[in-house]
C-alpha cells in the first residue's frame, strides 16, 4: 500500500521493464492499481556469464505475463531453474503454479502450503543456481512469511513488499505484526550499514538507490504512525476505523479499509506494550 508519504530521493515516473543492475531484470506484470502501485516487479536474477536464472516474484495469474517473463529470460540467453516467492499474497505468488508448469521448475517459499517440491527457504539458505549467491532474509511483519533475498554481487536487496519503492507498505493484521515488521526494518538497516546494501529492488514501484534512507525514513514514518494512533486513542478513537479516518486523513480514501490493518496491527502492539 502507498500512502501519501514519499522516501528521500524517490524517483518519480513510471516504472519500466528491464534491467536494474547487473544481475536483476524487471519484468513489471500488468496489474496496476492503487494496492499494487505499478504492478508487480517480477525479477529475473543471474550472473551475466550463466544461462541459468533465478525468478523471485512470478506475480499474478496472468498468462500473457507468465510467458512474457519466459520470453524475456530467453531473449537474455537464460533457462529459467528456479522460482522463489517473496510471501504468499496473489499478486505475487498466484501465477506460481502456472509458471512452474510453464519452466518446469520447483518453487521455493517460507511458506509450505505456497511450494512446488521439497524445498522450502528459511533463514541463512544462499540460493546457488548458475553461480548466484542469494542470501534469505526473513522479514516478516507485511505478512508472518514475507521474505527478502540478499543479492551481495550487486550491494542489492529484494524486498518484495517489505520497502517499496513508493510511499510505505501495510501491515497485514492479524497474520502480519507491527514488532515483527520494525525488527525487520532493522534486520534491513544493518545490510545498509554492515553488508553495504545500496540498492532496493522492491515488490512494486521503482528501484531505490539510497537503502539505507529508505529504511531510516520507513522507521521513522512507523514511528511517527503509532504516536499519532496512541493520541488519536487517548483522545477517543477507539475502534480502527475512527483511527483511520483520524490519522490517514491524508491518504486517499480507496486506501482507508487497507490502512484499517496496518491501525490494528499498530493497536495490538500498543496494548502488548502497555502503552494504551
Amino acid at each position: 500500500m502507498s500512502d501519501a508519504a514519499a522516501l528521500p530521493g524517490q524517483p518519480r515516473g513510471a516504472v519500466v521493464s528491464g534491467p536494474a543492475t547487473a544481475r536483476a531484470v524487471n519484468v513489471l506484470a500488468p496489474n496496476p492499481s492503487a494496492m499494487t502501485l505499478d504492478g508487480t516487479n517480477t525479477w529475473i536474477v543471474s550472473e551475466p556469464d550463466s544461462d541459468l536464472a533465478v525468478v523471485i516474484d512470478p506475480g499474478p495469474l496472468d498468462d500473457a505475463h507468465l510467458r512474457n517473463v519466459v520470453r524475456t529470460a530467453e531473449e537474455l540467453g537464460k533457462r529459467i531453474a528456479l522460482t522463489l516467492l517473496t510471501h504468499g499474497h496473489p499478486d505475487h505468488a498466484e501465477g506460481a503454479g502456472r509458471f512452474a508448469e510453464l519452466t518446469k521448475t520447483h518453487v521455493r517459499a517460507l511458506d509450505p502450503a505456497l511450494r512446488l517440491g521439497d524445498e522450502g527457504l528459511a533463514a541463512g539458505d544462499v540460493i546457488t543456481t548458475g553461480g548466484l549467491e542469494l542470501r534469505v532474509v526473513p522479514t516478516p511483519g507485511h505478512t508472518s512469511d514475507s521474505l527478502s533475498f540478499h543479492l551481495p554481487a550487486d550491494r542489492a536487496v529484494l524486498t518484495g513488499d517489505t520497502v517499496l519503492g513508493r510511499g510505505t507498505t501495510i501491515v497485514a493484521h492479524p497474520d502480519g505484526r507491527l514488532g515483527d515488521y520494525l525488527d525487520s526494518l532493522r534486520r534491513l538497516r544493518s545490510l545498509t550499514v554492515d553488508d553495504g546494501v545500496h540498492t532496493v529492488l522492491p515488490g512494486h514501484g521503482p528501484v531505490l538507490e539510497d537503502a539505507q534512507g529508505a529504511v531510516e525514513f520507513y522507521l521513522a514514518h512507523r514511528a511517527g504512525r503509532l504516536a499519532q494512533v496512541e493520541t488519536a486513542v487517548e483522545n477517543g478513537h477507539t475502534t480502527a476505523a475512527e483511527v483511520v479516518a483520524h490519522v490517514y486523513a491524508d491518504v486517499d480514501r480507496s486506501l482507508w479499509p487497507a490502512a484499517q490493518l496496518s491501525v490494528r496491527a499498530q493497536l495490538e502492539y500498543l496494548k502488548e506494550h502497555g502503552l494504551i
